[in-house]
């Protein structure tokens, strides 16, 4: 019977994804459709005239923070700040699950500093200001300069090699 439960939970969580796939894209802001709108317009005065009103209420929508405009580097990096870190499936930074190609699955730094936590184990700082904790038992000594590699583990959990050593596993403060 246990084998039968495994198999299906696996059926449900591989089938997720591609019915996450499926959803249609969130629909633009309207002060950008209309932006967008303006390119159908046949006659050239008529189009100016569209393109100069909608461009006016997009600005004065960024101005107020209303409207933001983000390019893909920009989206990498925020989602390289925030790797590591539990958060919800939000489509802030583009696409959402059909945008896997710029899933942060692993960063590279430099250790910028180092303090050991009541229980023992080390807080390791990165060179932008990350702090992850080790929490297993395996023997590693980081210090301030060393290089570091943090990447996904297996049941959300995140695996460090400093050095090029043996990973450790090691978790994201705030």
């Amino acid at each position: 019977m246990k084998p039968t439960v495994f198999g299906l939970a696996l059926a449900v969580l591989a089938a997720a994804p591609a019915a996450a796939k499926d959803k249609p894209a969130a629909p633009p802001p309207a002060v950008y459709q209309a932006v967008v709108d303006c390119r159908a317009l046949a006659d050239a005065a008529q189009r100016l005239a569209c393109f100069d009103r909608t461009v006016d209420k997009m600005a004065k929508a960024g101005e107020a923070r209303d409207l933001v405009v983000l390019d893909r580097e920009t989206m990498r990096e925020t989602r390289k700040g925030l790797f590591g870190f539990s958060l919800p499936k939000l489509k802030l930074f583009g696409g959402g699950d059909e945008d896997d190609r710029d899933e942060v699955k692993e960063v590279e730094s430099t250790i910028s500093g180092v303090r050991t936590a009541s229980d023992g184990f080390p807080i390791i700082t990165l060179a932008d200001g990350a702090r992850w904790k080790k929490t297993d038992g395996r023997n590693v000594y980081p210090e301030a300069g060393d290089p570091i590699r943090i990447r996904r583990g297996t049941l959300g959990s995140y695996m460090a090699q400093v050095k090029k050593q043996a990973g450790v596993r090691v978790m994201r403060l705030p």
